[in-house]
């Protein structure tokens, strides 16, 4: 699709949301709220046509009870299972403009570290208005429910629903204090082995149970790392991702290290990706089942 087919597409597009935008104005307040990359988003009244740029940010505007304000949303949007009858605009890494221009949204949703800044900027350009949705922590996830609630006016699901995920994480926090910390390395994927730095979400998991990223200090957010390095880095737990609810075959693969600490000591874990990958209410789900599993190292290592 060529530019001048986009602005030509969204030329009509703003008229239509000008008029509406006005509309809005005249018969509710202005809502501001600033997103995580610290821009102030501005809307005249609550969004009514949202597209979601991320399966998680689907996922958390569900949350919050915005479904039905849901008129677009990214491959993989498959949570929950209403989610997949929402027009697709592609895939996070390649949406497509004429659909999301015709879509007419009055509020997209992106995520930096996915989507890419450039592509979102580039939808800033084409007169959109995108919140940038980007948690590195457990508590922003919360503060990004409070303001997609605020943006689509369910403030009250919106608030409860941070609430009582502030609420688990204060929990899991109180649970874990006193505990000794643990090296860990996460897993993402086998081939190429990859992990993630300290900058990432699952890094403040590993931090809430009582761990330390064994990767923390990697340049990347999502490093590609050669076998030699977690050799060198000996965590004494591994936790693994994957593709589904399975635990990977490619997680036992690691016992061609035995001098490994977590090999030796029998601490290889899996936990389901969509429990800590994704940036949701599930993600107490995934950290609970981290803090057991260190829990279980730390009792084994007590009967040493």
């Amino acid at each position: 699709m060529s530019v001048k087919t986009v602005v030509m597409v969204l030329g009509f597009v703003l008229v239509g949301c000008g008029q509406w935008a006005l509309a809005g104005q005249q018969q509710g307040e202005k809502i501001m709220v600033v997103d995580d990359m610290g821009r102030r988003i501005e809307l005249a009244r609550e969004a009514r046509r949202v597209i979601s740029l991320a399966p998680h940010i689907t996922e958390n505007l569900f949350t919050v009870g915005a479904e039905k304000q849901l008129v677009g949303v990214v491959d993989y949007s498959d949570y929950p299972e209403a989610a997949a009858d929402i027009r697709s605009v592609g895939s996070y890494k390649r949406f497509n403009l004429e659909v999301i221009a015709a879509l007419q949204p009055d509020l997209i949703i992106g995520w930096a570290s996915g989507n890419g800044m450039g592509s979102l900027q580039q939808l800033v350009d084409l007169g959109f208005t995108v919140y940038i949705s980007n948690p590195q922590t457990l508590l922003s996830v919360a503060d990004n429910l409070e303001r997609y609630g605020e943006l689509t006016n369910n403030l009250v699901r919106g608030g409860e629903a941070a609430r009582q995920f502030r609420q688990g994480v204060a929990q899991l926090e109180r649970e874990n204090q006193q505990t000794s910390q643990l090296n860990v390395f996460y897993q993402v994927w086998n081939k190429p082995l990859q992990t993630l730095n300290g900058s990432h979400i699952i890094s403040d998991v590993i931090r809430l149970c009582g761990g330390r990223n064994a990767f923390a200090d990697a340049a990347v957010i999502a490093p590609r790392i050669g076998v030699e390095s977690v050799l060198a880095a000996n965590p004494q737990v591994i936790i693994a991702s994957g593709m589904g609810e399975a635990r990977p075959q490619w997680l036992d693969q690691w016992r061609d290290w035995p001098e490994l600490e977590a090999v030796k000591n029998e601490d290889l874990y899996f936990i389901p990706p969509d429990h800590l990958q994704r940036h949701t209410v599930r993600m107490l789900l995934g950290a609970r089942q981290m803090c057991q599993q260190l829990k279980e190292v730390r009792k084994k290592a007590a009967l040493r």
